[in-house]
């Protein structure tokens, strides 16, 4: 077994997509990732639940973070202001890390139903805990949740701009102008 070594998460995180990019997510088992990483299954599951759950690291702080800057933003913000300052929050985060590994996470992704599926239950759940964020500051329903939705089409479309090689952009800039941008588009709806 290795000695102890620093970020054992984002190395089982790049093994587990060097596996499935090789022989396919459904081809690769989590004894697999773990010898990848010279680490034991045991040390595997007390970071991911299984392995779907390593393309999907890092959700509930995601949802924490968005959450905790639309609470942090000034009393007087409105309901889109306070979307952006959680938008602020979450992808101030993201490292260049992150943004090197994310097509190949995307990639595997896109090629299994399961993970869509999945894909698309993070989405609904970081929406919900804007929504929830924003409830809390006194923003009555339907505003709550369209503003909520409208902070996860924004924080998507950001990040796939964010992950696109020519980008040169930082992902904060990106998520505020796809938020205005999806703004000025619902307002022409009418």
């Amino acid at each position: 077994m290795a000695r102890w070594e620093p970020n054992t998460r984002e190395r089982l995180v790049l093994a587990a997509l060097d596996l499935f990019i090789e022989n396919g997510y459904d081809n690769t088992t989590v004894a697999q990732i773990a010898e990848r990483t010279g680490l034991t299954k045991t040390t595997f599951f007390r970071h991911f639940p299984d392995k779907r759950e390593v393309l999907f690291a890092g959700q509930e702080s995601q949802g924490r973070l968005l959450a905790d800057g639309i609470a942090a933003a000034p009393a007087h913000a409105t309901p889109l202001e306070a979307v952006a300052a959680g938008l602020d929050a979450v992808t101030g985060s993201f490292t260049p890390e992150q943004r090197g590994f994310a097509p190949r996470i995307q990639a595997v992704i896109a090629g299994h139903p399961e993970l869509r599926e999945r894909s698309a239950f993070k989405h609904t759940g970081l929406g919900e805990a804007m929504a929830e964020a924003l409830r809390a500051r006194g923003v009555p329903e339907p505003a709550a949740t369209l503003a909520a939705d409208l902070g996860v089409r924004a924080f998507h479309r950001s990040f796939d701009r964010w992950i696109d090689p020519p980008n040169s952009t930082p992902l904060p800039d990106l998520a505020r102008e796809e938020l205005r941008l999806l703004h000025t588009t619902a307002t022409t709806l009418a």
